[in-house]
């Protein structure tokens, strides 16, 4: 359900007495919900304390942000804004390990190669 667009929101700081049901009737007031979702920990069935609803409009989306951001809900004060997608290397290299040390063995090499090719041609243009 998590797409990066303006559509889908992020919300935090929610208690762990609230549901998906709950989260929809919370935000349904800004317009058509197109899906809600309330991750939860595999071992213990437990919330996590945010979840994610996506509307049909993007204008519905951000009179949601305008008016929840900052909201109590079950006493708990709630954090709204445009949801990111899931990257799990955000702010780190997109190459593998081994992929770095490829291009330094492959640029090693080259510069290698390029180097017996003159001392090639410096043998074959010497005096003798």
């Amino acid at each position: 359900m998590l797409k990066a667009d303006k559509r889908t929101l992020y919300v935090g700081g929610l208690d762990e007495q609230v549901n998906e049901g709950i989260l929809r009737a919370a935000f349904i007031p800004f317009g058509e919900i197109v899906g809600v979702q309330i991750p939860v920990v595999q071992l213990d069935q437990k919330t996590r304390g945010f979840g994610f609803v996506e509307f049909e409009l993007v204008e519905d989306a951000a009179a949601a942000i305008e008016n929840m951001n900052g909201a109590e809900l079950y006493g708990r004060v709630l954090k709204v804004n445009l949801a990111r997608p899931n990257d799990p290397h955000a702010g780190q290299s997109r190459k593998g390990v081994w992929e770095t040390h490829t291009d330094e063995l492959n640029a090693n090499s080259a510069a290698d190669v390029a180097g017996e090719e003159d001392g090639k041609e410096a043998e074959g243009t010497g005096a003798g």
